[in-house]
């Protein structure tokens, strides 16, 4: 306030100072004002004193300019501030007036805006006289032509105002709802219809709440004071419009228009007034709409103002707002205005007055509220006219006469243009320069604008006031979840459906006709939405007929097939290039931008309406049904938009539109999942009869119409599985809609057609089973409502279960029945696991299929059945395990074909694993009778809830023993069958079973097994096998060749009945065997068991005698098996061992018998199983187990020595059955406890070599021990070494066994215990001497070789290790030990002497055998010399000498030899000769490391032969070289002597050797005396190097003159140095 204060102070001032001159008493009366300002503190104080406001009326009353404005802005601050009181209001008015009277336009302006001030203030005028005045200033300044625009303007705005102020305080002063609602009537041209709908609605709402909520109940006629005045503000406007003089106002007349325009503001903001206050209603009602319908009646002659457009449209205008505002109280006058708007659309009018008109229709049809008002009033009423009907039919007249201008398509062009600027927000206008013509097809194009959004805006109105009823409760949302009812009770609801019946025909026509015609995007876009509301409020109304009219008007925008014409002019339109290679000439489907927007509308309601469409969903489906043919044709495109530069669009941009619709089109029934039961039901009715339709045609119809049905079909199959797939959760009620047109589908004649359905079959089946209904399976429960769902669970499954047996049981067509079962496998190998209630179903269609004779459906129904054994029995109920064997069996035998009955006989034992290990698994413990159980029963102490109840055992054990019975019956009569390989393979399939789970079987189960299946089964094939024909059989015959049949090649095993059932009695053995090996310890306690091995071991017998190989080894086997699996163990008796070896026995007694070529192979089995049941049963062998034993291998053995008919000799190889002896004896070496039998298997042994004989007699009795000479006189052993053969046995036969066995025999021997050694040592040591002396008769042959290998093992290995044992008989050992050495002794001097270093005859003998046989001579020697000689042994003197004496024999050949035989003695003769001489060398010389006693003996021994033999050589030297005169000795002579020689120089003897030298005793002392290290040797060789001095031989002399200084040095003849 103090800021109020200072500014009016200043402006003070500034009147002072501008008065101070011309005005003195302005200025006085300026400062007197100043000093009273300052005395006041508010504007109050400044109201009650004159004084203040006298000084400013003063300053105006001069009417200096300068000093006015002052005056008139201090008025305006002191009225704005209240500072003024209400009497001094007349003479501030009377100033103003004086002044808005003045030239001048500020002071005009000044007093223009003091005015307004005046009415915004408390000060405004309450008195008729004051408010006419006020207005008058106003009025009279508008009008004034002296009056610039600027005054006339600010008047026009001053006067508005002030009414506006002046009506707002009526409304207050009368209590009225306050509230001003501008002109959003009148629709901007650049908003869309959709937006105006929406706009409007909002705005009526408001105006409806806003005038009910303080309306009073009735309306009254009492103003108050203001409210008159306002009253004749009212009537002086109406009367100033009218033309007349306003009386109140003192105004003659004004512009009409501004009077006008004044009132069109009053109706459209001041609503309230009249709908409350009868006075204002009534000079509404009798003199605004008088003067309304007066100037709204037109003709051609209308002239001046009246007839310009801007008096035209302030009428229309005003029209319309009584029209939307108070028909509901102006109904005739309402009903009247809109007659003449109607009536005005089709008199010849000019255009721009048209377009006005149909701009007020367009703003009533936009607006949903009104339109719902003047429907109700008028077209709903029964005595009024259907005015909106009217509208309607009048805006389609102006749209279809599109069709009739000249210009119709640059109107359309237009139209698309207007449309395309509102879409964008842009005001559409012309150019300033454009002719009259194009503003001709504009203003053409703007009227129909307007008559199509007034069509457009009905049509959104319509679908506005449905979704109301809806948000009403009147109407059931289309997306509600219950089924929508179709009745139609509210008022809403009713009104809507009246709107529709009465215009969707006119509003289709419209519509359909734009569309068809026009091109552009946007107008398209705003159709299609016309047409996607109002289809959609059809729908919700259930208005059947214009939803299927809209829906088919719709449907024939969506796909564009273009004739041969238009083909040819989109290939050649440049904007569609790059489709020309895509646009097929025969069958090409082009998407206009039209088309693609008319699909996306047709999907948009589709997914709206998706519950309430019904029947007319067969339209959409159809037109879905093109589209998605369109999409995958491989001929189909989208046309570009030709506004669209080419390069902004990629490559594919072409292929966008159809995928957006391809998603929009799975959407659609993806979305199916949120529809109600009963329209997801119609849906798939449609699909059902468009794919119907489809299937009549394609029966009549070829080419590519038939491609097209075909192609319908499919799309309405595909669109049914995902229909299902998305209602999975409630599938029951849909499943035989779905199924049934499958089934249709695939008893049609057309393969694709069926191909499609089964297809479509497979997929709905196994999305069934996948759906959460069917998870969770195996849990149970019993309360009810459990009860409940598994009962539903049943219908549901067997309902989808039931078509494939339909499919398989009622059609005719191969394929189908194929089709239906190749679906049971895919669904079996997916949700086989979640079914439950539908096994009887399908294992009796399984068994159904079996018993056909179609090969491929047996095939298709065994995969099935293989699914169901290999993976689906666990989760299969309990009571069809009996029933899935039973079909097993059924398919194992079928005769169709044979790989299936093989393999289903596989999966019986997929069928027993699970019985055995699924079924029973609680209760195994009860049964379990393996061989730890029966062998080891341990008392099991369990708590009792880890205890199974006797009733859960016994209901267990007896189905799994009822379900493994039925197993093991269906594969005993399989091992009957009349295929051989059926039969073998049940019969694998049984033992195999028994022997897996047989630890799981009780006894009398076992007893039924065996008596019942294994020995009937032994049986049964044993009595085919002897019975069967022997005929060859022919092969499969495979075709002709020169007119011969061709059969295939059968192998010569199998090709007979016999050989085929010796192939199965095979088997049978095997699985005895088996059964045997796991479970005998088990089975001998069973009762009747030892009468079955019994029959079993005869069985064997005549198996191995007169049955085939293949049968007798099987034989063999089985008792083989047994023996090696429990003899280790302990678990076989001796009493079962006993019974096996008296069958070998007698079979190989009774072998020889037999002359078949395969007796050979059964023999080497049998004695393979001697070794067998020995090494793994000898614990329990005793003496006469093992005598019969040795003589059960020693009689095979000689009767395959006596076997003539053996060729294998002939090629150098040793029989098979000898071959086998051979392998077998190193594992009969007796046990600890059998020590006693090495003499009988070592004597058996010896007979085997040559001249050798039998130490056992045929009685069997014990050999006698031949520890020494006296046991074998000497006479025998000279026999046996010329004995070379035996008279029974050819010689090759007799050479390559003994071969074989000298390594054998030597081998056991070393291994046998040295007390048994001594008993049989001389005899081994014969009979190896006697093999080496065969070299002279085969000196090729490797007997001796062997031998000479053999006799060095026992010397090296075992006779230097050989000790007195404590607590023997020393005399028998040392007696022993020395028989034992002659017997050596006598080998080395025979074999030695008389087969070494000899030139034997060879012509076979290869230089590098001859070589290997010359280092064998070579071992010989050095074993002899290096081994035996030097060892620390008992060799007795005079062995030692004999030993020595052979070496010496040895060497002395060369030098005994006559000089003519010397030259022609082989290389290797001489060489063998120096060897043994060095070897006397090597035993005489003296080493520190290895010198002993026995040593010593030997060294003595030595050196006394050696130096006979060098002085021996040296003589026979001199003497030959004497008798030769100057002819050279042979180089073997000169060698020898230069090799003696030199050894004599290098040997170096023990002085205990040198003691032994035949030298003079003074010799002796001396030597041993200097020197330990002795040459004494030489010393005794002294004359015979004297005589050698004078030998021809240089090199012989220079080893003399060697050796003699030697001598001289031994003898301490060194050289004396006499100088020292």
């Amino acid at each position: 306030m103090a800021a109020f204060m200072t500014v009016l102070e200043s402006d003070l001032r500034a009147l002072s100072a501008e008065a101070r001159r011309r005005y003195p008493a302005v200025k006085d009366a300026a400062e007197h004002a100043i000093l009273k300002l300052r005395s006041m503190a508010s504007p109050d104080e400044i109201a009650h004193n004159e004084d203040i406001l006298r000084i400013f009326l003063m300053a105006c009353e001069v009417k200096n300019v300068k000093l006015s404005v002052i005056g008139l802005s201090c008025l305006q601050k002191l009225i704005s501030h209240d500072a003024i009181a209400p009497s001094a209001l007349k003479e501030i008015l009377f100033t103003l007036k004086e002044h808005g009277e003045m030239a001048d336009e500020s002071i005009q302006l000044k007093t223009l805006q003091t005015i307004l001030v005046i009415f915004q203030s408390r000060l405004r005028p309450d008195n008729e006289e004051n408010m006419a005045h006020a207005l008058g200033i106003c009025l009279r300044l508008l009008e004034n032509n002296r009056s610039s625009d600027s005054v006339r303007n600010t008047a026009a705005a001053t006067f508005r105002q002030a009414v506006a102020l002046i009506f707002d305080n009526v409304i207050c002063a009368e209590s009225l709802p306050a509230g001003k609602f501008g002109s959003g009537g009148y629709v901007s041209r650049t908003n869309s219809v959709t937006s105006d709908v929406s706009r409007n609605m909002k705005r009526l709402e408001l105006l409806e709440l806003g005038v009910i909520s303080g309306e009073p109940s009735l309306m009254r006629d009492t103003l108050t004071k203001p409210g008159k005045l306002g009253l004749c503000l009212l009537e002086d406007l109406t009367t100033l419009a009218a033309g007349g003089s306003a009386i109140w106002l003192r105004v003659g007349s004004i512009q009409r228009s501004f009077a006008l325009d004044l009132l069109e503001f009053i109706l459209s903001n001041y609503v309230v007034l009249f709908r409350t206050l009868i006075p204002f209603e009534q000079v509404l009602r009798h003199q605004i709409c008088s003067l309304l319908m007066t100037s709204l009646r037109t003709n051609s002659e209308i002239e001046g103002e009246l007839g310009e457009p801007y008096f035209r449209r302030l009428v229309l205008r005003s029209v319309a707002h009584i029209i939307r505002l108070y028909s509901s109280s102006l109904t005739t006058e309402s009903e009247v205005f809109l007659s003449m708007l109607v009536r005005v659309i089709a008199m010849d009018l000019p255009l721009w007055h048209r377009i006005l008109v149909l701009e007020i229709l367009r703003g009533f049809c936009v607006e949903a509220r009104t339109l719902r008002i003047l429907f109700q009033n008028f077209d709903l009423h029964p005595n009024n006219s259907n005015i909106v009907e009217g509208m309607v039919k009048a805006l389609a007249r102006v749209v279809s006469s599109v069709q009739y201008l000249e210009t119709g398509e640059e109107s359309l062009a237009a139209v698309a243009g207007m449309f395309s600027s509102k879409a964008k927000g842009i005001e559409w206008s012309l150019d300033n320069d454009a002719s009259n013509a194009t503003v001709l097809v504009a203003s053409e194009a703007h009227a129909i604008t307007l008559a199509i959004e007034g069509i457009l805006g009905v049509v959104f109105g319509v679908a506005t006031l449905t979704d109301e009823a809806v948000d009403d409760g009147e109407l059931e949302s289309p997306r509600c979840d219950t089924d929508p009812t179709r009745n139609c009770t509210g008022t809403t609801a009713t009104l809507c459906m009246s709107m529709v019946d009465s215009m969707w025909l006119t509003i289709l026509d419209a519509l359909s006709l734009i569309l068809m015609k026009s091109q552009g995007e946007a107008i398209i876009l705003e159709i299609l939405k016309g047409y996607q509301a109002f289809t959609q409020a059809c729908g919700v109304l259930h208005a059947v007929e214009p939803l299927n009219s809209f829906l088919a008007s719709l449907c024939k925008f969506t796909i564009y097939i273009p004739n041969e014409a238009e083909k040819r002019s989109v290939i050649l339109s440049p904007s569609s290039k790059r489709a020309e290679q895509l646009v097929d000439q025969r069958e090409g489907v082009v998407l206009t931008p039209k088309n693609v927007q008319a699909l996306r509308t047709l999907f948009n309601i589709a997914h709206r309406l998706q519950n309430v469409l019904g029947p007319s969903w067969v339209l959409v489906l159809d037109t879905l049904s093109a589209l998605d043919r369109a999409i995958h044709s491989l001929h189909a495109t989208t046309q570009e938009v030709p506004t669209v530069p080419k390069l902004s669009r990629d490559s594919s941009g072409q292929y966008s539109d159809f995928n957006v619709l391809s998603s929009l089109n799975s959407q659609l029934f993806e979305s199916s999942a949120l529809m109600h039961v009963t329209a997801v039901q119609s849906l798939l009715s449609a699909l059902r009869q468009l794919s119907r339709q489809s299937m009549a045609t394609t029966l009549s119809s070829t080419g590519q119409t038939s491609n097209q049905k075909v192609g319908s079909i499919s799309f309405s199959v595909e669109r049914i599985l995902c229909i299902l797939i998305n209602n999975l959760h409630r599938v029951e009620p849909l499943w035989d809609e779905v199924v049934g047109h499958f089934l249709e589908l695939a008893d049609s004649s057309n393969p694709q057609l069926q191909s499609m359905a089964l297809d479509a079959l497979d997929k709905a089946i196994c999305a069934v089973l996948g759906s959460d209904q069917f998870q969770n399976t195996s849990s149970k429960s019993v309360d009810a409502s459990n009860d409940l769902h598994d009962q539903s669970k049943f219908r549901l499954e067997c309902a989808v279960i039931a078509p494939l047996n339909d499919l398989y049981s009622l059609s005719q067509n191969f394929d189908v029945r194929a089709g239906s079962l190749k679906i049971l496998v895919h669904v079996l190998e997916r949700h086989g696991e979640k079914l439950s209630y539908s096994w009887p179903n399908i294992l009796a269609m399984l068994r159904s299929v079996a018993l056909a004779l179609e090969k491929d459906l047996i095939a298709l129904g065994f995969q099935s059945l293989r699914v169901i054994m290999n993976d689906g029995l666990p989760t299969i109920p309990a009571q069809c395990v009996q029933e899935c064997i039973d079909v097993a069996g059924a398919y194992s035998a079928q005769k169709t074909e044979l790989n299936i009955s093989l393999t289903a006989i596989g999966l019986l034992w997929t069928a027993t694993d699970f019985i055995v290990k699924g079924l029973t698994r609680g209760s195994e413990e009860g049964f379990e009778t393996d061989q730890r159980h029966y062998l080891k029963k341990e008392d099991a102490t369990s708590e009792p809830h880890e205890k199974i109840t006797d009733a859960t055992y016994l209901a267990n054990t007896v189905e799994r023993d009822k379900l493994l019975f039925s197993v093991f019956s269906l594969l005993h009569k399989l091992g009957a069958d009349e295929r051989p390989e059926v039969r073998n393979s049940a019969i694998r399939m049984l033992f195999q079973t028994l022997g897996s789970h047989g630890q799981k079987l009780s006894k009398s189960m076992w007893e039924d097994c065996l008596w019942n299946y294994v020995f009937p089964t032994l049986d049964h094939a044993s009595h085919l096998a002897a019975t069967s024909s022997k005929d060859e059989w022919q092969g499969k015959e495979l075709g002709t060749l020169k007119g011969k049949a061709v059969h295939m090649l059968i192998h010569h095993s199998r090709n007979t009945a016999q050989k085929q059932w010796d192939e199965t009695l095979v088997l049978v053995l095997g699985g005895i065997t088996r059964i045997l090996r796991s479970f005998f310890p088990f089975l001998r306690s069973l009762k009747n068991f030892q009468s079955g091995w019994e029959s079993l071991l005869v069985f064997v017998k005549n198996s191995i005698l007169n049955g085939s190989k293949e049968v007798a080894l099987a034989a063999i086997n089985c008792l083989q098996s047994t023996v090696v699996s429990h003899s280790p163990k302990g678990n076989l008796p001796v009493t079962y061992i006993r019974s096996i070896l008296d069958i070998y026995e007698d079979v190989l007694q009774q072998s020889h018998k037999s002359s078949d070529h395969y007796v050979g192979k059964v023999k080497q089995e049998i004695l393979h199983g001697l070794g067998e049941v020995y090494v793994q049963a000898q614990g329990v062998f005793d003496n006469d187990m093992y005598k019969q034993l040795i003589l059960v291998v020693d009689s095979a053995v000689k009767e395959a020595r006596t076997t003539n008919n053996n060729f294998e000799a002939e090629y150098g190889h040793v029989s098979p059955v000898l071959r086998t002896i051979l392998e077998i004896l190193p594992l009969l070496r007796p046990a600890a406890h059998l020590s006693s039998m090495w003499m009988l298997l070592l004597t058996n042994l010896l007979q085997y070599l040559p001249a050798a004989e039998p130490l056992l007699d045929d009685n069997g009795d014990d050999a006698k021990p031949g520890g020494n000479s006296n046991h074998i006189p000497e006479k025998k052993r000279e026999g046996s070494i010329v004995k070379l053969a035996s008279p029974t046995m050819g010689y090759n036969t007799y050479k390559l066994f003994a071969e074989r066995l000298v390594p054998v025999l030597v081998d056991l021997f070393l291994q046998a215990p040295v007390t048994e050694k001594y008993n049989i040592f001389p005899d081994v040591i014969q009979s190896l001497g006697r093999c080496m002396t065969t070299r002279r008769d085969d000196p090729d042959g490797t007997l001796w070789k062997q031998a000479v290998d053999g006799f060095h093992c026992i010397l090296i290995d075992d006779v230097k290790k050989l000790k007195p044992t404590p607590g023997t008989d020393l005399t028998i050992t040392r007696s022993s030990r020395i028989h034992v050495w002659k017997e050596v002794a006598d080998v080395y001097e025979l074999f030695l002497v008389g087969h070494c270093g000899r030139a034997l005859p060879s012509n076979t003998l290869s230089g590098a055998a001859r070589q290997t046989d010359e280092s064998l001579e070579m071992n010989i020697l050095d074993v002899l010399g290096d081994k035996i000689l030097t060892s620390e042994s008992d060799i007795p003197p005079d062995i030692l000498q004999r030993l020595i004496s052979t070496l010496d024999r040895c060497a002395s050949r060369t030098c005994c030899l006559p000089l003519e035989t010397v030259e022609l003695m082989p290389p290797h003769c001489s060489r063998f000769s120096l060897t043994c001489l060095q070897k006397l060398f090597s035993l005489s010389s003296y080493e520190v490391s290895d010198w002993n006693s026995a040593r010593s003996e030997v060294s003595k021994i030595s050196i006394r032969t050696l130096m006979s033999r060098c002085d021996f050589i040296l003589r026979k030297f001199l003497a030959d070289e004497n008798d030769m005169g100057k002819r050279s000795l042979p180089p073997a002579r000169l060698d020898e002597v230069i090799f003696v020689l030199q050894e004599l120089a290098s040997l170096v003897i023990h002085p205990e050797t040198a003691s032994s030298l035949p030298l003079h005793p003074h010799l002796q002392e001396g030597v041993s005396l200097e020197n330990l290290r002795s040459r004494s040797h030489l010393l005794v060789l002294f004359p015979s190097f004297c005589e050698l001095v004078v030998s021809r031989e240089l090199r012989v002399r220079e080893l003399v003159q060697v050796l003699l200084r030697l001598i001289a040095a031994e003898l301490g003849l060194q050289k004396l140095d006499f100088n020292g």
